[in-house]
This record gives structure tokens, C-alpha cells and sequence, in this order.
């Protein structure tokens, strides 16, 4: 068994793309498609479902990929509060944190937490929660070469 793809499900599925691409280095997969008919409604569960899904290759991979997918009527829902049940988080190795936290700040993400280092003074793993601006959880991971 293997991980194939991530969805995440937000409001405005283009603005949280391009969110991806800015911040993290993501790239198209392949063209937005518009997903719908009884196919996708039984194979969801969702009558009527109306979906525009785009697919983002992570940078140094082809698979996983990250699937943004916003349903023509979604659900509305706040933002989950850190220590909900359900999917916690995606972790991402970078390799410079502050940089990257920078970019997911400045594109409209929040920092959740502090950076905190989770190795050792000879081994440091320095880490920090943020949000992208749907409130979905990333986890940040960066080895500092030293």
C-alpha cells in the first residue's frame, strides 16, 4: 500500500492553489476539472455534488499529490480548533523554516505555535504549527545543516 494524494476541501479552491504554489512551491499537476454527475454523487455519498478539483505536485515528487477540491455547495464550518478528533495535520520538510513560514504569512496563512526545536542541541529539528487560509493545519520541519 501507498499514499496516493491529500484533499483538502476549501471555500475558493483557485485562491487556496495558488496559496500552495506562492508559499510551498507546489505545481499543477494537471488543468482544474470540473467533477459532477451521478458517477461522483454515488461515489461520494453527496447528492448532487458539483466539484472543481485541482491537483498540485508537491516540489521534489510526483506522488503523493495534493488534491484542493471546493464543492459548488459546501458546507460551512468554522476553523477546527488544533486538538480536534479527525485529520490533525500535513507535515512538510523544508529546508529553510523561517523562509517558508514567512511566505505562508505573508499569503495570507497564520502561525498556529511557536518554533520549537523537537531534536537535540547536536541534532536540531526545529518545527512550528501554521494554518493556510482555510484554517487547514501544516506542520513545518526544518534540519538546520550546522
Amino acid at each position: 500500500m501507498k499514499l496516493a494524494h491529500i484533499s483538502i476541501t476549501a471555500g475558493d479552491a483557485e485562491r487556496l492553489a495558488q496559496f500552495y504554489v506562492d508559499a510551498l512551491g507546489l505545481r499543477e499537476r494537471r488543468s482544474p476539472k470540473r467533477l459532477s454527475g451521478g458517477i461522483i454523487s454515488r461515489g461520494n455519498g453527496l447528492p448532487g455534488s458539483d466539484i472543481c478539483s485541482i491537483w498540485l505536485d508537491f516540489p521534489d515528487r510526483s506522488k503523493p499529490f495534493l488534491e484542493i477540491m471546493e464543492y459548488s455547495d459546501a458546507a460551512q464550518g468554522g476553523v477546527r480548533p488544533i486538538n480536534a478528533p479527525g485529520y490533525g495535520h500535513i507535515a512538510l520538510q523544508v529546508p529553510d523554516l523561517e523562509a517558508v513560514l514567512d511566505r505562508i504569512l505573508d499569503g495570507g496563512g497564520s502561525q498556529q505555535g511557536e518554533i520549537v526545536n523537537l531534536g537535540t542541541s547536536e541534532r536540531p529539528c526545529l518545527c512550528v504549527y501554521v494554518r493556510d487560509p482555510d484554517g487547514n493545519v501544516l506542520e513545518l520541519e526544518s534540519q538546520p545543516k550546522g
